[in-house]
């Protein structure tokens, strides 16, 4: 009898039915495709259990990787050599049986690749054999034992030669819901109680001042859907990291003064819209969101829609300002540059292996570009806030550090520079401080100064 998965929300599956769609994600991704896409074309039913399997497989797939080139030299077709790597990836953790397992990866084989289905059991069978051997092969591997790429693991190691191996640790984790109140429907703490009422937040979690100038990101302990935060449907509140939400307030309240209400202030890169949100739910201001992707867009006007909020959506090219802008300059101008995503890896596991080395240069001169054409667009005295949800220094401090130099009237005000999701980096309740990301806050020199 075919070994069956299943949860509250969706209905048992076979875990041969739900290792099949995994060995398609994962062949995706193999093949440049991102895990979101991949995952999109699953059909309802499958797509949270393949989900879970893919997650893990990707966490694994440096290991996985490395198993399979011992035990099969020669790389099986796209499908099948998925699925090899899927099993083996899963037969490395905990979450099934692992005869369980080769059985059921076997029966994957057959529906989908029979002629290959005696490789796949005489792999998977010579692995659970030889584990403990293979496994001490692979000690001196920091692929296999990072489950990252070699060139992300040495780009870590010159960046953070204190904390890479704990960056590429905690990319291994799962990490946390992090929810942020909508401060226009009431306060923070009211929102932590009806969680607590809820039965989604313990009595004991941390309580946060309600200081609209400062992130108050509450964490739940386990994730869940988001039709079961109350209020979510009414824009009560949103699902966002809790370094992200350091974006919004670090603008609106840039130099120690609130922005007033009915200042122009452009959200460049803005999909998928959870930063356009926070700006508007802190203070009535005229914002532009701009994105190059007309459907990312979309996602924006959905968010904004949630929570009864209005900006101005515009798809174009944030680095060629001619064919998009009115002329006005803005008040205040949010840049969150398209980056590696190296700082998301725990929500996005997939990103470490769809990323070359050569792709990092290449993000920093379009990072370049993006801030060298914005520039010209704030108004004197105004604020530019830099970010990236990247850990990697060339998106970072090393991109601010060059803008300045070459212009004469930008000046750096203080922010919070590169984040780290390490231990050493946790906030002083204890909570966890989120994804790794960048902040820079610019001012433009007064005319005449």
């Amino acid at each position: 009898m075919s070994k069956t998965v299943s949860s509250s929300s969706t209905p048992s599956l076979p875990l041969w039915q739900l290792l099949s769609g995994c060995a398609d994600v994962v062949a995706a991704v193999r093949q440049g495709q991102s895990m979101t896409d991949a995952l999109a074309d699953r059909k309802a039913t499958e797509r949270p259990g393949v989900q879970a399997l893919s997650f893990a497989v990707m966490r694994r797939l440096g290991t996985a990787q490395a198993l399979r080139t011992r035990l099969v030299p020669k790389a099986p077709q796209p499908w099948v050599d998925a699925l090899l790597l899927s099993a083996l990836s899963l037969a490395c953790g905990t979450e099934y049986n692992a005869h369980t397992l080769v059985d059921q990866a076997v029966e994957a084989a057959k529906r989908r690749a029979k002629p290959a289905s005696g490789l796949v059991n005489a792999v998977l069978r010579r692995f659970l054999r030889e584990e403990a051997a293979l496994m001490a092969e692979l000690e001196d591997d920091p692929v296999a034992h990072f489950n990252h790429p070699a060139w992300w693991i040495k780009r870590l190691q010159k960046d953070w030669p204190e904390h890479w191996q704990a960056i590429l640790m905690a990319n291994q984790e799962q990490p946390p819901m992090t929810l942020r109140a909508n401060l226009r429907h009431g306060s923070t703490a009211a929102y932590r109680a009806r969680l607590i009422e809820a039965g989604l937040l313990p009595d004991d979690a941390p309580v946060l001042a309600d200081a609209p100038d400062q992130p108050q990101p509450i964490v739940l302990p386990h994730g869940v859907p988001v039709q079961r935060l109350p209020g979510f449907d009414q824009g009560d509140v949103s699902v966002q990291d809790a370094a992200a939400q350091i974006a919004a307030p670090l603008l609106v309240y840039a130099g120690g003064r609130k922005l007033p209400a009915g200042a122009r202030v452009l959200d460049a890169c803005a999909a998928p819209g959870g930063k356009t949100a926070h700006l508007l739910e802190l203070a009535d201001l005229d914002v532009t969101a701009l994105d190059a992707d007309p459907e990312r867009l979309v996602r924006v006007t959905e968010t904004l829609q949630r929570q009864g909020l209005q900006a101005r959506t515009v798809a174009a090219d944030a680095s060629q300002p001619n064919r998009w802008w009115d002329g006005q300059p803005f008040d205040a101008i949010l840049l969150d540059a398209p980056c590696s995503a190296s700082g998301i890896v725990r929500r996005h596991p997939d990103v470490r292996w769809l990323r070359r080395d050569t792709d990092i240069a290449a993000l920093a001169r379009t990072q370049d570009a993006i801030l060298n054409a914005l520039w010209p667009l704030l108004k004197p005295g105004g604020h530019l806030l830099y970010c990236t949800c990247s850990v990697f220094k060339m998106e970072g401090q090393d991109r601010i550090d060059a803008f300045l130099q070459r212009t004469a009237d930008a000046q750096a005000l203080p922010a919070p520079g590169h984040l780290l999701p390490v231990v050493e980096y946790l906030d002083p309740t204890g909570q966890d401080r989120g994804d790794g990301f960048f902040y820079a806050l610019l001012t433009k020199a007064p005319t005449g100064s």
